[in-house]
């Protein structure tokens, strides 16, 4: 691809705007960071507080320890966390700076505080809004459509901000335009790119996820899923992609408060996208500019992906990943699009349709079951075998399947998305 290409450009910026650093599960941390927001735009300590989040939100934060708050769970601990601790400046790493101190003022304030949390009055899959009043002094912080977007910050009911509209469509052209991408495309610029003007995101991407990950195997977090891998099946590389990423998904689902790449707005895709890629690049020997040039396919496969179904659905965005990190091993043994292509497809008739029920340590064997589907799918190929169009969703053609799949996530799982939040909050 020819840098003066718009597509690279766009390919670039798509890698710069998903591939940054978040600390705990985001959904929480977005409502940390809504909360720090809200706090600092009042001027002081609220008294009493209270969240709308939309059912997704409530889904993805029900179960997962907010890390830095002593192991809370919930809405209610992200958001006092964001207030009572919280950096609003650090965005997605929020609450990554919370010392002893303030953990104990986190405990005191949700004993001694009203904090009410109410369903969400949008229809918005991904809605927040913190609001906190002390005395006569009020603040309003809304997040809609991903984690970093601030829709709305009002102060004494006078709007400070205001994006006009919350749609969905408004907003996504507020980042690069994804519509652009194929995966016929992302081979090329992963072949091209000029490795100077992506190293350092990707370095950090490689850093912080495979640190995380040696953690989740060294130490007792949430189902130790790696640790079971590894112990039952052992060290072959293939299994090692599986545990590893696992390993650091049951670390960051636990509270464990070091920092994850993320992408599409998940850490969990974000690890399964990138450590099973990492190891496979340490068992074939590869220098380090091969390595970050899977990365690439990995990535951006998995967010072309992501494009189509939505940043939360009933679709576990761990396939993605897992699929995405199919395409990277792919691409280490030197495949190009014919094999990525059929790696994805193949991978993508094996899983999808696995449900994503909120973020908690049964992800890290979600992350598993996708990783493992993503290297089968490059061996099939490797081997000469392949699912074929009309094999149920697939259609000849990766892009027509990646179209199915994202028709599938997006429309296909919406009763499925209620069930699931009916079955998850007892209604």
């Amino acid at each position: 691809m020819n840098k003066q290409d718009k597509k690279y450009a766009n390919y670039l910026s798509i890698l710069h705007e998903e591939l940054v650093p978040a600390m705990g599960c985001t959904e929480p941390i977005a409502i940390a960071y809504a909360a720090a927001m809200a706090r600092k735009v009042l001027g002081e300590l609220p008294e009493r507080v209270e969240i709308e989040a939309s059912d997704n939100i409530i889904k993805n934060v029900k179960s997962v320890v907010v890390p830095n708050t002593g192991n809370l769970k919930g809405i209610k601990a992200a958001a006092v966390a964001g207030i009572v601790a919280g950096d609003a400046d650090k965005i997605l790493e929020v609450i990554s700076k919370v010392d002893d101190a303030g953990k104990k003022a986190i405990a005191e304030f949700i004993e001694t505080k009203e904090v009410n949390i109410y369903p969400s009055k949008s229809d918005l899959i991904f809605d927040i809004v913190v609001n906190v009043f002390s005395g006569e002094l009020s603040a309003s912080v809304q997040i809609s459509n991903y984690h970093t977007n601030i829709v709305s910050i009002t102060k004494n009911g006078e709007i400070v901000l205001s994006n006009i509209t919350c749609d969905e469509e408004v907003n996504i052209l507020q980042k690069t335009d994804r519509s652009i991408m194929t995966v016929k495309d992302i081979i090329d610029f992963a072949d091209s790119v000029e490795i100077d003007e992506v190293k350092a995101v990707l370095q950090r991407q490689i850093d912080y996820n495979m640190a995380i990950a040696e953690e989740g195997i060294k130490d007792d977090w949430g189902a130790n899923i790696g640790s079971v891998l590894l112990k039952t099946y052992g060290n072959d590389v293939k299994i090692r992609a599986k545990a590893m990423a696992a390993a650091g998904s049951d670390a960051r689902m636990s509270g464990c408060e070091l920092p994850v790449v993320i992408v599409s707005g998940s850490g969990n895709q974000g690890l399964t996208a990138s450590v099973p890629v990492i190891e496979f690049a340490k068992e074939l020997k590869v220098d380090q500019e091969a390595l970050y040039r899977a990365l690439i396919v990995s990535n951006l496969v998995t967010i072309h992906q992501k494009t189509g179904i939505g940043r939360l659905s009933a679709y576990c965005g761990a396939i993605s990943a897992g699929v995405g990190a199919g395409a990277g091993i792919a691409w280490l043994h030197g495949g190009k699009f014919e094999e990525i292509a059929h790696t994805i497809v193949n991978a993508l008739a094996i899983v999808s349709g696995i449900i994503c029920d909120g973020a908690k340590p049964s992800c890290a064997g979600k992350i598993a079951s996708a990783v493992d589907a993503g290297i089968l799918g490059f061996y099939m190929y490797e081997n000469g075998q392949q699912f074929y169009g009309g094999d149920g969703i697939i259609q000849k053609g990766v892009e027509n399947t990646i179209k199915n799949v994202g028709r599938l996530g997006s429309i296909g799982m919406r009763e499925t998305d209620k069930e699931i939040i009916k079955i998850m909050l007892d209604r």
